[in-house]
């Protein structure tokens, strides 16, 4: 049978693999392989130690961190091809990309899109060299599914902004370097009186206050500002263009939430590996018991589906410029798939999958246990599931309101 000659390309995608499983044999430290990375997690501070700082200097240097992002700012300048080997040989090495946060997430692609020149040279390159940490600041007390009821004011002061108000569920803020954050600049129209405003949180009058989790973690925080000023460059667009911008930002966030903004793959342990170390097998090595079987197979496939739609619709929303309403259907999906994977490793592990603290649990077990607890909030953070249908009804099924 005849073979396919190789062409141009296929030569360059073999090379670029090869340079790619080169540079991981190079810089990746064994000692950290099929471990997470520090910086996508809001529960702790940032502590590297010395082979997690030369993983994540190595990749910073060559913007593969963030992969597709222009060079111009330190970003790798992939193709999505290239990423998707980078993903590929990443995930065959049990490495992990050590650059993320909330930075990668949600506001550096939105900062590349609104964005002056200076701005982006400032801030998107030590996003990609995972130098620096983001919190975001958008939900108060009294606006949280209607987040364009938020209160903090921004009053302009000539050279600056002088910032004052509360914000709450502020991931991470007590360990965040920066905040990105909306801010009312105009009382006298509701959505287009708001304004997207960078804020440093070292500054004089920002106060951060943990809140504690029904997981025994405080990753979030209630944060205050009295009379913050900010400088009039930390603008982001013009006044009253915050709304617009900050719901492109929640459309990054929904679709990272949701699992479709992963690399294909769920972290952690393969569920079939995972039953098989609390559960007997049979003499072919498969689960003895077909009910728990037939649960996992049932999830897999469920999952395997979601991802391939999710790549499906990234590859639509590019084609049209970038992520759309779809993020809402995304978010709604994954997030509730990922809170049923969570009940069902509790249940793969019986009993140890009930522990708190002490002896006779694993910590991996313990750490099964908090996780359920905190993918919790997945429904709720980023926008209920119930804000989530009503974007789905009005703007992708176009049921609008008649009365």
């Amino acid at each position: 049978m005849a073979t396919r000659p190789m062409t141009d390309k296929d030569a360059a995608t073999d090379a670029f693999r090869q340079e790619v499983c080169q540079f991981l044999t190079d810089h990746f430290p064994p000692e950290l392989k099929g471990k997470g990375n520090p910086m996508a997690g809001i529960e702790s501070d940032l502590r590297e130690t010395e082979p997690q700082r030369r993983w994540r200097e190595s990749m910073g240097s060559r913007g593969w961190g963030t992969p597709t992002w222009p060079t111009a700012y330190g970003g790798g300048g992939l193709s999505r091809k290239q990423a998707a080997i980078l993903s590929e040989e990443l995930t065959r090495a049990g490495a992990y990309n050590p650059i993320g946060g909330m930075g990668v997430m949600m506001f550096g692609p939105t900062l590349l899109e609104y964005g002056n020149e200076q701005q982006k040279q400032e801030h998107i390159p030590p996003i990609c060299r995972g130098e620096i940490r983001w919190c975001q600041g958008y939900s108060e007390p009294n606006a949280g599914s209607d987040l364009a009821n938020l209160q903090t004011t921004a009053e302009d002061k000539g050279d600056h902004y002088l910032v004052n108000g509360q914000k709450t569920w502020t991931s991470g803020g007590q360990w965040a370097d920066k905040c990105f954050c909306l801010v009312r600049t105009d009382r006298s129209d509701k959505h287009k009186g708001i304004s997207f405003l960078l804020i440093d949180m070292r500054a004089p009058g920002v106060e951060v206050r943990p809140i504690r989790m029904i997981s025994g973690l405080s990753p979030f925080c209630e944060t205050f500002f009295t009379d913050v000023k900010v400088p009039k460059e930390n603008l982001v667009g013009r006044e009253g263009e915050g709304w617009t911008i900050g719901k492109r930002l929640l459309q990054h966030e929904r679709t990272n939430l949701s699992g479709g903004g992963s690399t294909g793959r769920m972290t952690g342990q393969r569920l079939p590996d995972l039953a098989k170390k609390y559960h007997e097998t049979d003499a072919s090595g498969a689960l003895a018991d077909k009910v728990l079987r037939d649960r996992i197979a049932d999830f897999e496939i469920r999952w395997g589906a979601f991802l391939l739609t999710a790549r499906r619709a990234a590859e639509e929303s590019k084609a049209q410029g970038g992520v759309s309403e779809i993020s809402s259907v995304l978010k709604k999906l994954g997030t509730k798939l990922g809170q049923e994977r969570s009940e069902l490793i509790i249940g793969i592990m019986g009993l140890q999958g009930l522990g708190w603290e002490g002896e006779g649990f694993s910590e991996t077990e313990l750490a099964g246990v908090r996780a359920w607890l905190f993918g919790k909030a997945t429904t709720i953070y980023g926008g209920s599931t119930e804000i989530q249908n009503n974007i789905i009804a009005k703007r992708v099924l176009g049921m609008l309101d008649h009365q």
